[in-house]
């Protein structure tokens, strides 16, 4: 059987996108032209392959089985050419999906973002929230560039760095009545407490820190992003154990104090992952690269 390898990469935006506009806008192409490639596509597979439901084009199970494959196909082919391509960040034009943590993409990315904007203004970045699922954040068939956060139990295909660790610390509002130059073990377990739910390993990690330190804390509401904390805090007598890289950002805030933990709640650590296939790619390797050296530059700045 023949098959049009033009018509591979239509089927992994689809895939990717769920949605026909947004799919033609990756591909660079009109959408009559992509509602076309798929009419092929469905000949040629003789299945539907995407369904239009009310929340987009969802995929077929045989548009399930087929992503993973033609994923590593085409993931493949990108790697032979590449690896033989030399690599200049100045004159490069792509785009890479990204799914930091809400950690990173508060305290990182946008240090990220602007040394790009110096030095290799045509690479551009899609960033996608990554939570527990390393699966579903597309790391792990190839779709989503790299992950950035708390990797936990990897699969083979996937290669892991450690970046850097964070600890935790405590944030109060500046005025605070009860708590002065240190918060013992009896004001934190005395005081009411916002909690941040990120979708991440993070929220897992705190509660059983807390509970192997042998602390309680009142909760008397939880967010789910770390820049809703300020304001609650500013406006409110209660406290909020937050990454201190978090904490380094909310000591400029005149509204808020940062005062140390009533006891050591260690560290955790902030990784990378990607797909094997990426591993000699010249422009995912630089780009990994620069990752790896502006992280190191944030630990080491003065907190």
């Amino acid at each position: 059987m023949q098959y049009d390898l033009n018509l591979l990469p239509v089927f992994m935006a689809l895939f990717e996108e769920r949605n026909v506009t947004r799919a033609a806008e990756q591909l660079g192409i009109t959408q009559p032209a992509l509602s076309n490639a798929l009419k092929r596509l469905r000949e040629t597979m003789r299945d539907p392959l995407f369904v239009r439901e009310r929340y987009g084009m969802q995929p077929t199970q045989m548009a399930q089985d087929l992503a993973p494959v033609i994923g590593a196909a085409l993931g493949a082919i990108d790697e032979a050419v590449r690896g033989q391509q030399n690599f200049d960040p100045s004159k490069a034009d792509r785009l890479f999906l990204i799914a930091p943590n809400s950690l990173v993409e508060f305290v990182l990315m946008p240090a990220i973002v602007a040394r790009l904007r110096e030095i290799a203004p045509g690479i551009r970045l899609r960033l996608a929230p990554f939570g527990n699922d390393l699966t579903e954040a597309g790391v792990v068939s190839g779709t989503t560039a790299m992950v950035i956060g708390r990797i936990t139990d990897p699969p083979d295909n996937l290669v892991v760095q450690h970046l850097m660790d964070d600890g935790l610390a405590c944030v109060v509002r500046a005025d605070h009545p009860l708590v002065g130059e240190r918060l013992t073990k009896a004001a934190y377990e005395k005081l009411r407490h916002v909690n941040v739910l990120p979708p991440g390993r993070l929220r897992a990690g705190l509660f059983r820190t807390l509970e192997e330190r042998g602390l309680k804390r009142d909760v008397a509401v939880s967010v789910t992003h770390f820049l809703a904390v300020p304001e609650m805090i500013a406006a409110t007598d209660y406290c909020a154990t937050l990454p201190r890289l978090i904490c380094r950002h909310l000591a400029d805030d005149k509204r808020l104090r940062v005062v140390e933990p009533p006891v050591d709640l260690g560290t955790f650590p902030v990784e990378m992952a990607w797909h094997v296939r990426y591993r000699n790619d010249p422009a995912h390797r630089w780009l990994r690269t620069l990752i790896a050296d502006m992280a190191r530059e944030l630990a080491a700045a003065p907190r």
